[in-house]
């Protein structure tokens, strides 16, 4: 059994309430245990999960978030920069599921949180999972 750490950047309560039931449904549904720590924003959750597995206390992570779209260029550095540094985690071969949603507006957020329809947090879960099989595939 497996301890699944999910570093969640919580800004919009109710779309990551959504997130969050998908991936803790895939997570035990799977039969894993799991944790969930909150950071401020989508930029903090690569440092966040460096921090976590350095400890060694986790076996894989989920990384939960919503990046909607403004009016100025944040949204490009949030959305790249988070992606980069989960990126650079992932291939240091630390099992990493990307849920941080980088859309356009609330809609599309909501259709890609919801668990009943495309529920990226589930599939973020696993992924998770899925990359945690093949590091002990690989050992």
């Amino acid at each position: 059994m497996a301890k699944i750490l999910i570093v969640e950047a919580r800004f919009y309560d109710h779309l990551n309430d959504m997130l969050l039931d998908g991936a803790r449904a895939a997570i035990e549904e799977a039969e894993h245990k799991h944790e969930t720590i909150t950071v401020p924003g989508a930029l903090e959750i690569p440092a966040a999960v460096a921090l976590a597995a350095d400890s060694g206390a986790y076996d894989a992570f989920v990384a939960l978030g919503v990046v909607i779209r403004g009016e100025t260029y944040h949204f490009e550095i949030v959305a790249g920069e988070s992606a980069r540094g989960l990126m650079a985690l992932s291939m240091d071969g630390l099992p990493i599921g990307n849920g941080i949603l980088t859309t356009e507006d609330e809609a599309q957020a909501i259709v890609r949180a919801d668990r009943a329809q495309l529920d990226k947090g589930g599939a973020a879960a696993k992924a998770a999972l899925a990359m945690l099989a093949l590091k002990s595939r690989f050992g």
